[in-house]
């Protein structure tokens, strides 16, 4: 019984984190109106969060965000900084610099829905974990391909394209990286769509 209000408990974690991380998913569509005030945005965004995630562990109370914070950090963050949504921010605003669309826009939804489905399902279903997925579980592992494949593929409708991206972001997305993954998935996808001549 105990263990199964811990595991859901850590499952309505999940459901706020990975909501709050579908949300990049907009940073595309703002960069298409305009591209230079998207970053400024996400650049922003995430200086203000840090001076108030610093705020609020020096005991502050910031109404919404110190909740909500509270509400999605996991087990290992709490009474430490949050670093999640610093390297989501950092690895969105790294594609749209680095990468043309649409490869910066494939980067961007790899880290959304990728890493996000990833992790959501990985909670609710993943069983099977085979050691080179370090720890991950395949159905977490399938989820994160299958949402880059098609993701990819609305960008760009090319199937070697998607290919390439669901290739590269679920094996970077099975590293054990924790919140770093959220740069290491928008630059290495972007890289190898880009790389691969297909973005």
């Amino acid at each position: 019984m105990i263990r199964g209000s811990l595991e859901l408990k850590e499952l309505k974690t999940e459901v706020i984190r990975k909501s709050i991380h579908f949300l990049i998913a907009l940073s595309p569509s703002m960069a298409a109106i305009n591209r230079p005030v998207t970053v400024i945005l996400l650049m922003l965004g995430t200086l203000l969060y840090t001076y108030m995630e610093n705020a609020r562990l020096a005991g502050m109370e910031i109404p919404l965000i110190s909740s909500l914070t509270n509400r999605a950090s996991r087990s290992r963050d709490r009474g430490h900084f949050v670093l999640g949504p610093v390297t989501l921010g950092i690895g969105s605003s790294l594609a749209l610099l680095l990468y043309p669309s649409p490869a910066a826009s494939i980067a961007i939804y790899a880290l959304a829905f990728g890493d996000g489905f990833a992790s959501l399902v990985g909670k609710l279903l993943g069983r099977i974990r085979p050691a080179f997925l370090l720890g991950k579980s395949l159905e977490g592992s399938t989820a994160c391909f299958v949402a880059v494949f098609f993701a990819a593929y609305q960008c760009s409708y090319n199937y070697k394209t998607a290919l390439v991206a669901a290739l590269s972001a679920t094996v970077v997305e099975a590293l054990p990286l924790d919140d770093y993954d959220n740069l290491a998935i928008p630059i290495t996808v972007g890289l190898a769509v880009q790389f691969a001549g297909l973005g």
